[in-house]
């Protein structure tokens, strides 16, 4: 995979965007490994998206917009449909995606921010739904977008197109923490994940994609108190040790 390095690191699955010529910017090549990378994560705690270089994500490659500009409208759409694809494989991955941001996330890249699950950003990071700079619209992004900063925020931010500080990212919450090394703030952030129970984890996640009713979270519940993990981890607590899955050196 060109476009795209993927490691495996203990647990965790580490997808890095290796096109930092670019600003790691979308191609339809990337746009692929991505969605393909997100299918089967396995039994991972945490899948870490980074982007290598300056930049986290500058959004889409040039030539790929110069090249869409002269398709049609069913051929503008199948691009589309790609790019939608790859989003709610990243949103919908079974394991917490862990978005580490550094330089730009425009465009696309905000897309890939809105889509994590835990997004950890340096102060001088750069933010920004620039596509009405271009004469388009965020669309394909907008449903994630909107879930994480509310209709309020990309009223503003998806009309302007203007750029925004990290600091604004974290106060709309598209980001959760700022940091000067995020090296150290992603290490904090999956040692907390490794003390969660694993599937547990997962099953949270689902909460917030599904919002189940009354009915429905009464049962998911009832089927966590009684699995094998949570019957573990309700005696760990209960006898004051860490539960099984809980790394040496962490308690509940």
């Amino acid at each position: 995979m060109g476009a795209l390095r993927i490691e495996r690191d203990g647990d965790v699955l580490r997808v890095t965007l290796a096109r930092p010529e670019t600003r790691n910017a979308f191609d339809a090549s990337l746009i692929t490994e991505l969605a393909e990378a997100f299918v089967d994560v396995g039994t991972s705690r945490a899948v870490v998206l980074a982007g290598d270089g300056p930049s986290f994500c500058a959004g889409a490659d040039v030539e790929w917009m110069r090249a869409s500009a002269g398709l049609g409208v069913e051929e503008n759409v199948a691009d589309a449909n790609a790019l939608r694809r790859m989003f709610e494989a990243i949103d919908g991955c079974p394991a917490p995606v862990v978005a580490v941001v550094q330089g730009h996330a425009l465009g696309g890249g905000i897309g890939l921010v809105a889509c994590s699950d835990v997004v950890l950003a340096e102060p001088r990071a750069v933010f920004a739904f620039s596509e009405v700079k271009l004469g388009i619209v965020p669309a394909v992004i907008s449903p994630f977008a909107l879930r994480k900063i509310g209709e309020s925020a990309a009223r503003r931010y998806f009309v302007t197109g203007e750029r925004f500080d990290s600091a604004t990212a974290l106060r709309i919450g598209l980001v959760h923490e700022v940091s000067d090394d995020l090296e150290v703030a992603l290490e904090r952030v999956l040692g907390e994940l490794r003390t969660a129970g694993p599937r547990a984890a997962r099953h949270a996640k689902r909460l917030v994609l599904e919002r189940p009713d009354g009915a429905e979270t009464a049962r998911r519940i009832a089927e966590r108190r009684t699995s094998e993990e949570g019957q573990e981890g309700l005696r760990a607590f209960l006898e004051r040790r860490r539960p099984a899955w809980a790394p040496d050196g962490h308690n509940r």
